[in-house]
């Protein structure tokens, strides 16, 4: 069962359908909101909206998708619907994706870089437990990504 309703729907500010443009649109928010554009490299993308006035913003995906982070070693999980609140160098109330820790999957609720930049985000759980990583490893160069979709 589907998280956002058509009353979310109706609310939001902007909604969009396709792939192409989600993508497209994710990058963009996450680089106003001080985010490296790289955090949510989802596929098949069916639908994102965002509601400027509360800042909350989803993503719904075909299927869930497993992404390793590889200059950090970490696998990551996102499954078809991922939801959060954005606010500046912060994403919080975070559904939807999971981080494999010790064979564990643990749920992720908070995205964060400082402010003002050290080069540091840090991802927190529910429980509070965290981990700070260079910025530099979830950011992806446009030439980078162009090379990889020539290929």
């Amino acid at each position: 069962m589907s998280v956002i309703t058509d009353e979310i729907r109706a609310s939001a500010s902007e909604v969009y359908h396709g792939d192409k443009i989600c993508q497209e649109k994710t990058k963009v928010l996450l680089t106003e909101v001080g985010l490296p554009n790289g955090l949510l490299p989802l596929e098949d993308i069916e639908e994102c909206g965002y509601n400027k006035d509360n800042g909350f913003v989803w993503l719904r995906q075909k299927k869930r998708k497993e992404h390793k982070f590889e200059k950090v070693g970490r696998l990551t999980r996102y499954a078809n619907e991922v939801t959060a609140y954005v606010e500046k160098s912060k994403i919080k109330k975070l559904t939807g994706v999971k981080t494999k820790e010790l064979m564990m999957w643990i749920n992720l609720s908070e995205i964060s870089v400082d402010d003002p930049p050290t080069g540091k985000i840090t991802f927190r759980t529910p429980s509070g437990l965290f981990r700070t990583f260079p910025v530099s490893a979830f950011q992806v160069d446009e030439d980078q990504q162009l090379e990889v979709k020539e290929v």
